[in-house]
């Protein structure tokens, strides 16, 4: 177990939120826990494509084999963050239960692959596949602060943040949590915690779904308001309704 890598990390990232603070003052502390989370997802990102894809091994065929040094390291990243995360959202009550569970579940997940020595190579998978659209998350919530949400700047994010969670979280994700419960070298334990995470992102897909049906609806319904005719505008002076009747009044 990598106490002081892990301390380090949670130093780190407390460090980086109490700049932030002093930097954004007028900004609130969220504004700067956002930052840090954000930095944490780019970080972690390349941090991680690069244990998967450059060195190795790969998650799909080698789940549950011993851990690399990059591994461990990339680990007590997350892990560290993790912890700090957890204590700022349960100080200042800006989560709910399932976000407060799936981070309950992250340290779990890592602290159980640090302990044991084994399966860092899914656990790198599954950080990777979770935290590849952390900053299309952040970068929403920073659009809605600063008033640029409504556009197509938000549409656009919007978009791409339902598409890759469906494609790399639930899609390649659900083929990674495949190998890891048929491979024979996977602990029991892992296996199990497996099943909670993948269980974790369809509820997540669930709620993202909803969002997307709304949103669509919603701008499918302003535009066809906007192009619908209207039946006032060839209608004699006499008839219809009074002069100064409203869009409303005239749609109901």
């Amino acid at each position: 177990m990598p106490v002081l890598e892990v301390t380090c990390s949670l130093v780190g990232w407390s460090c980086l939120y109490l700049l932030l603070c002093r930097t954004f003052p007028q900004r609130g502390s969220e504004w700067s826990c956002r930052l840090v989370t954000l930095s944490h997802g780019i970080v972690i990102v390349m941090l991680t494509a690069y244990v998967l894809f450059i060195d190795g091994p790969w998650p799909f065929t080698h789940a549950g084999t011993e851990n690399t040094e990059l591994q461990t390291f990339s680990l007590a990243v997350c892990l560290g963050y993790f912890f700090f995360d957890l204590g700022w959202c349960a100080r200042h009550h800006t989560e709910g239960p399932v976000m407060l569970a799936h981070h309950a579940g992250s340290i779990a997940g890592i602290l159980l692959a640090l302990l044991m020595g084994v399966s860092a190579c899914e656990t790198c998978g599954v950080i990777f596949g979770s935290e590849i659209t952390n900053p299309l998350l952040q970068t929403r919530w920073f659009l809605r602060r600063l008033g640029r949400y409504d556009g197509a700047l938000g549409d656009a994010v919007d978009l791409l943040f339902i598409s890759l969670f469906a494609a790399v979280r639930v899609g390649v994700g659900g083929f990674l949590f495949y190998c890891e419960l048929t491979s024979p070298r996977t602990t029991l334990v892992m296996k199990l915690g497996g099943v909670a995470m993948y269980a974790l992102a369809w509820v997540f897909m669930v709620d993202i779904a909803r969002f997307g049906y709304r949103k669509s609806r919603a701008k499918y319904d302003r535009w066809r308001g906007e192009h619908r005719p209207r039946g006032g505008e060839h209608r004699p002076r006499g008839g219809g309704r009074p002069p100064g009747a409203t869009d409303a009044q005239k749609s109901e």
